[in-house]
């Protein structure tokens, strides 16, 4: 079995203000002095705030993709900062998940099957916004806003131009813990119906009450590349494991299969899911 197995311990490097959040405001900043430009006039031109600016260049921000962009065009940076977005893209991600999100930018097909909340995918912004506020120990307010930022940065996946054939398996439970109250689920729900009548995408329901159930070790994710690379990926507490030896990946396939085949049905989950919104 071939596991790349990672945990968190290290995510401390990029909240603190290290790593290469620092080297990258480092950058800029540089840059800018360089120009005689102060972070009043980089924000009109990004469309951030001089605070804003000021915690990027202290490493305690990450920058979007259309700020490194413009930054480096205003800056004259020659590409500079272009070439650190890929590292500032896995800095938005808690250090366990960075690697799983890179393939999953790069897949052509994602298969998910969940059992403790709404798929990152699926979350609306106000359902994420209440999941990272029940961590514990308590995030502050800056890690709450930037891990929010980074999972509705992972969704732009369905506006890109070639949209992976995505699945999804949810747990019933899912679908009928309140989390953030009624407001916020009903509005989870018409996401997730709204996602699960896109033709590219497949929604399905596992009723609690199946007796007979090969899940029950837990959730996961299958991906496959553009390379025709299949990886599983499988993350519990504050660690991820990425498995990529074929035996490990085809079972997990197998168990995905066979979870598939005992869910409802996509068009009976649909209306499943229609149910719980009347109810809600």
């Amino acid at each position: 079995m071939t596991e790349v197995g990672t945990d968190d311990d290290t995510q401390l490097e990029f909240e603190r203000g290290t790593g290469v959040l620092y080297v990258f405001g480092r950058q800029v900043k540089r840059f800018r002095m360089r120009l005689g430009m102060n972070r009043e006039e980089l924000g009109l031109v990004t469309g951030y705030s001089p605070a804003t600016i000021a915690s990027i260049e202290q490493g305690r921000r990450i920058p979007s993709d259309h700020f490194i962009d413009k930054a480096d065009e205003m800056l004259d940076a020659s590409e500079v900062l272009k070439e650190m977005k890929e590292e500032i893209r896995k800095a938005r991600y808690p250090r366990f998940f960075q690697g799983a999100a890179t393939l999953e930018r790069e897949a052509v097909e994602l298969h998910f099957y969940d059992t403790h909340v709404v798929n990152g995918l699926l979350q609306t912004e106000d359902y994420a916004r209440c999941v990272f506020e029940m961590h514990q120990p308590a995030l502050d307010e800056e890690t709450v806003e930037r891990r929010l930022v980074a999972r509705m940065a992972r969704q732009e996946i369905f506006t890109k131009g070639s949209t992976p054939l995505m699945s999804y398996v949810i747990e019933e439970v899912v679908l009928r813990r309140p989390i953030g109250g009624r407001r916020v689920m009903r509005g989870q729900l018409e996401r997730i119906l709204q996602v699960g009548r896109r033709r590219d995408v497949v929604v399905q329901v596992m009723p609690t009450n199946r007796e007979e159930h090969v899940g029950l070790a837990g959730p996961f994710t299958l991906i496959e590349t553009s390379e025709g690379r299949r990886i599983a990926y499988a993350e519990v507490q504050k660690s991820g494991t990425l498995y990529t030896e074929r035996k490990s990946v085809r079972e997990l396939e197998v168990q995905y299969g066979i979870i598939r085949a005992q869910a409802l049905t996509p068009s009976e989950s649909m209306a499943f899911i229609e149910r719980l919104l009347g109810e809600t």
